[in-house]
């Protein structure tokens, strides 16, 4: 916890209606109750778990460590460009940027967490072989080294560090994302293609139809597991869609976890579709895809910046596909950069825990 009170904003709530008008989640009209059934106690905490990758994960837990102190990030382990593909290949480790990136957003705003966010960010700049290697991840796959422990490693990482929550990867093994793309070769607009590696997934400049994981069916790392079967609430997203967040759901034992946890569920959208990746996508395709990928999912609330949403009605019936509710919200950053502001962000995520399943304040 910083001790900071995010800047309270207005959101708009959107609810599906069920039958004679009522809402469609019975559960939100059951504030003293989590899901499951428990009362929640005044004054606790809410266990939250989020799950991405990349710049879209560390914006989630900026926000999340200004009004929870009981996190768990999960973070995609796919990655195969820049220092992490180096890293990966050399000495056959997990990509360690992500949970790099994900422990620098979990750092306080005093002196001493600002001070070890810039450290592990910092990449060298030379002639020779540490050229744009990032200390973080050197300190990272160094202690996977001493220990053998990858969750060992990271827990003591963020002790160093004053972390404000807990990073684990989602998989103990280094996976590699594969796509199935329309057009990958301009030349041939109209064939599907199958494109190997996150970095190239990334970037292509055709459609993606689907992603999958190599190997298939990839072990969990059990602490994962456990964290979003804990979990009071979970987040997924934002992010780079077809290769931070989807990656999630086609690990199957934590696929298995969040459909079956007693936690509610969050998904948190983009503000603007990625180049590439998720080119021309509608808010509501992002959830079409998504359900693709997990028809079993269900989600409690679909998240979205009011601004980025031109068509409120598509979502809203998009959002009821998996039992959610729309909550529309101005999280954007004002510099007109399609960036979530932390202090937004955090007074949206606030608002809803408050709205659906808790009573008194965690702070």
């Amino acid at each position: 916890m910083t001790g900071r009170t995010p800047r309270l904003s207005r959101l708009r709530r959107v609810v599906p209606e069920g039958r004679g008008g009522r809402p469609a989640d019975a559960r939100a009209a059951r504030p003293e109750q989590a899901r499951g059934g428990k009362p929640r106690r005044r004054g606790t905490q809410p266990k939250v778990v989020a799950l991405g990758g990349g710049m879209g994960l560390s914006a989630s837990l900026a926000a999340l460590r200004r009004i929870t102190g009981d996190l768990t990030a999960v973070v995609t382990v796919a990655d195969d460009g820049g220092s992490s593909g180096r890293l990966r290949d050399e000495l056959g480790v997990l990509p360690p940027g992500d949970l790099r990136k994900a422990l620098a957003a979990l750092c306080g705003d005093d002196d001493w967490g600002q001070t070890w966010a810039r450290v592990i960010q910092h990449r060298f700049q030379s002639q020779g072989d540490l050229h744009e290697h990032a200390v973080g991840n050197l300190l990272i796959v160094a202690l996977w080294e001493q220990l053998g422990d990858h969750v060992q490693a990271l827990d003591l990482v963020g002790k160093l560090l004053g972390a404000h929550g807990r990073v684990l990867p989602m998989s103990a093994v280094p996976l590699e994302l594969q796509a199935l793309v329309r057009g990958h070769d301009p030349d041939r607009p109209e064939e599907v293609d199958t494109v190997r590696g996150q970095a190239t997934v990334a970037l292509t400049p055709g459609e993606v139809q689907s992603v999958h994981l190599v190997p298939n069916d990839p072990p969990a790392v059990p602490e994962a597991v456990e964290a979003v079967l804990d979990a009071d609430w979970v987040v997924l997203g934002p992010g780079s869609w077809f290769s931070s967040v989807i990656p999630h759901l086609l690990v199957p034992d934590l696929l298995d976890a969040l459909v079956e946890t007693k936690a509610r569920r969050v998904l948190s959208l983009n503000l603007a579709p990625q180049p590439g990746e998720t080119e021309g996508f509608s808010p509501q395709r992002h959830l079409e895809v998504l359900g693709r990928h997990a028809p079993k999912l269900a989600l409690d609330v679909v998240l979205a910046d009011e601004a980025a949403v031109p068509d409120r009605d598509s979502l809203t019936d998009a959002a009821k596909r998996f039992g959610a509710a729309v909550e529309l919200a101005p999280v954007a950053r004002t510099d007109g950069t399609p960036r979530h502001d932390p202090e937004l962000l955090a007074a949206a995520y606030d608002r809803i825990f408050r709205m659906h399943g808790r009573i008194g304040p965690w702070r």
